[in-house]
């Protein structure tokens, strides 16, 4: 192969995450709500019959379907069908900073207005109940944050001789943060806690 050709290949192309077709991937939305004279973020509680994460709290928001143009469409979609509002309800959607997972997930996170005395229609199917705590709480206070280690567990058949160090070999292991919100009785963690601590950085910079 000439070197010109393999110039205007990688040219054509615009880099991304490696193995990026191998991830699910998800949009999620910090909805904020204008509640007397201060801010609120709302929260939903999962449906308790749901076979993943029954009953935990979280954020509107699924996977990114293909009809959806944009992880933000998906954030509002899912926002809107969860809620029982109208898309034009969400206002000022704004990009966080997106999220790869040690677990083959993307999570595009976004933060949005709710329109002020908008009425909520949660959908049974997906959603338990909805609450709301005051943003000043998660700016006035730090999260809780403990760690899950990570252990590397070769297969039967990986090839050690093949490899320096063989079944001694110096794996490079690591751990991962998860935080914690304590809300009056709710716990609030794992990627909602995530979200939200990385939120409130960006407004107490």
């Amino acid at each position: 192969m000439k070197l010109n050709d393999i110039l205007e290949t990688l040219t054509k192309r615009n880099p991304n995450i490696l193995g990026m077709d191998e991830f699910l991937q998800f949009a999620v939305l910090v909805p904020l709500v204008q509640k007397q004279d201060e801010l609120h973020v709302l929260f939903e509680v999962r449906a308790h019959h749901l076979r993943r994460q029954p009953g935990e709290i979280c954020f509107p928001g699924g996977k990114i379907e293909p009809n959806d143009s944009t992880p933000q469409d998906a954030a509002v979609r899912e926002t809107t069908e969860e809620l029982g509002i109208e898309n034009k309800a969400v206002e000022n959607v704004k990009p966080l900073d997106y999220i790869v997972s040690q677990f083959g997930t993307i999570i595009y996170p976004y933060i949005g207005v709710l329109k002020d005395d908008l009425p909520l229609r949660p959908n049974p199917s997906e959603v338990a109940e909805i609450f709301t705590v005051p943003l000043s709480f998660f700016k006035e206070n730090p999260p809780e944050v403990h760690h899950i280690h990570f252990k590397v567990e070769p297969d039967s058949t990986f090839p050690f001789d093949d490899i320096i160090g063989g079944e001694d070999y110096n794996w490079q292991t690591r751990k991962m943060e998860e935080h914690f919100y304590y809300y009056e009785n709710r716990v609030i963690w794992g990627l909602t806690a995530k979200i939200l601590h990385h939120f409130t950085q960006l407004l107490n910079k």
